[in-house]
């Protein structure tokens, strides 16, 4: 039913000092990001080195969506976990199946399909769970075509093997001659 955490979610007051500590400390890198003009707030995707994200939230005017959660959590803090589906329909049966309450069902365009469960049934977690393709939300540079699934690369100790990463993305992974040599056994072996 679920596939991958896909992202934590904080929600900040200070959107420009959170953004410089992720990035320019932490080494963060910055991906999609938009307002919502409707809930008022801004969101940014942040990819560490192998593609976990973090999302920054923050308020953009009165009556923000957010507004409740810094009357509560002055300093902000931690908002929500996202968990990525292949199917939100099949996980909604689930649910349902199980007497498990949900919220929000949103649908954006063709891309993104997605429920809240409470944190009063979730053990004090607010969860998203979301049904959407993640490379749709990365730098084209940085995904394969649609269809490919990965790349050899040659280099002068052997080669650089690239897969696509569930979380979207690109894994790379550099081999030398005899790693590659075994790893042709070994798939041998296996068929």
């Amino acid at each position: 039913m679920i596939s991958r955490i896909d992202h934590i979610s904080i929600a900040v007051n200070d959107y420009a000092n959170a953004r410089h500590f992720f990035e320019d400390i932490l080494g963060a890198i910055p991906g999609a990001g938009d307002k919502n003009h409707k809930l008022k707030y801004h969101w940014q995707i942040f990819s560490f080195g192998d593609l976990s994200r973090l999302e920054l939230i923050s308020s953009t005017g009165e009556e923000s969506f957010l507004s409740n959660f810094f009357k509560k959590n002055k300093n902000g803090g931690f908002h929500h976990i996202s968990l990525q589906t292949p199917d939100i329909q099949k996980t909604i049966q689930k649910l349902e199946d199980h007497n498990i309450s949900y919220f929000g069902y949103n649908e954006y365009a063709d891309f993104w399909k997605e429920i809240f469960i409470h944190p009063k049934d979730a053990f004090g977690v607010l969860i998203q769970i979301a049904e959407f393709d993640p490379d749709d939300w990365l730098d084209k540079s940085s995904v394969f075509p649609k269809g490919q699934k990965w790349e050899v690369g040659e280099n002068r100790d052997g080669c650089t093997l690239s897969f696509a990463h569930p979380g979207g993305g690109k894994v790379k992974l550099k081999l030398t001659k005899k790693e590659i040599k075994r790893l042709i056994s070994e798939l041998e072996q296996s068929y």
